[in-house]
């Protein structure tokens, strides 16, 4: 019986050792170079940071990353929709256009909100 599991026993022993390869190459192969240690300081841009790393951002940008996560999952949802559209019926059809009301509502709330503008 132990035999029936020995290919993902084989296959759980190869995935680790390669993991580990591959974790061990930049190790062994990267060069730390003492002539050039401005090029791995936190910021290359010419200029010390004037400002805290961990500050807030605005709502806003919250906002349209929502939008942009509701528009790619509707998306993704009227693709396979359109695709078998014959197969579904009025009971399909209906369903998928709750679905897009309910997103067309958000959408607008988020409109008059004014997540769609900025100054």
């Amino acid at each position: 019986m132990l035999t029936s599991y020995f290919p993902i026993l084989v296959f759980i022993i190869m995935a680790t050792g390669l993991s580990l390869v591959l974790l061990s190459i930049p190790y062994v192969l990267a060069r730390f170079d003492k002539r050039y240690s401005a090029k791995y300081k936190q910021y290359e841009c010419g200029f010390e940071a004037f400002d805290n790393a961990r500050k807030q951002f605005d709502v806003r940008f919250y906002l349209v990353s929502i939008l942009f996560v509701i528009f790619d999952l509707e998306v993704a949802f009227l693709f396979p929709w359109a695709v078998s559209f014959g197969n579904f019926g009025v009971l399909g059809y209906s369903v998928m256009m709750l679905f897009l009301l309910v997103l067309t509502i958000g959408f607008i709330y988020e409109w008059k909100k004014g997540a769609l503008e900025w100054d």
